[in-house]
């Protein structure tokens, strides 16, 4: 199975990039968008002068518990830079999605509760709302964070995606907010991992 195999098969329809913009993104921003892919897993991210987004990281099955997505964090992290991704919501259906944010909480991320993030999705036409975690070295702000997302949204979750997709997403203004009132932190309510 190739790297995109993997992650089409791991990250559902709505929050996935068409092979064609993963491969313009390696090729045309080549110089920020960066594919590191191992024998068990593929992370795709940019890296800015001023922080790193992770667009997806695959770990297989087969290899959890190993270690893997520490050492690709702690990779990350020597950068001194502060680190954003996305993360879906707690789905007590899906077990997968507690287990990331167990995993991103050991990692030391934090979420950003006053950032409201939804966009609609072109495969589906559904909206998908997701939550940001973020991992800073210097204990940015979370209107920091919010500039920060909103400069990789336009740059790379929107590159040329009428192009590719024969419409384009929403602009960055309708998909991130910002509110300060907004009192949700993910990291509540997490069932405490087993054995702990």
């Amino acid at each position: 199975m190739n790297w995109y195999e993997k992650l089409n098969q791991y990250f559902p329809v709505e929050e996935m990039k068409s092979k064609e913009h993963f491969e313009m993104l390696l090729k045309e921003k080549g110089d920020v968008y960066y594919k590191d892919e191992g024998e068990y897993h593929v992370m795709m991210y940019a890296e800015f002068d001023s922080f790193i987004f992770i667009d997806y990281v695959y770990v297989s099955p087969k290899s959890r518990g190993q270690g893997i997505g520490h050492k690709l964090m702690e990779k990350l992290k020597a950068k001194g830079k502060p680190i954003i991704l996305e993360v879906e919501p707690v789905d007590y259906e899906d077990t997968d999605t507690e287990k990331r944010l167990h995993f991103y909480k050991r990692e030391g991320f934090k979420h950003a509760q006053s950032i409201g993030y939804t966009r609609k999705s072109l495969a589906t036409q559904e909206l998908n709302t997701l939550e940001i975690l973020f991992w800073t070295p210097d204990e940015d702000s979370e209107q920091v964070i919010y500039e920060k997302m909103k400069e990789m949204y336009t740059k790379i979750h929107t590159y040329k995606d009428e192009e590719i997709y024969g419409e384009s997403y929403q602009p960055v203004e309708e998909v991130l907010t910002i509110d300060k009132t907004r009192d949700v932190d993910i990291f509540n309510g997490l069932k405490k991992p087993k054995g702990v």
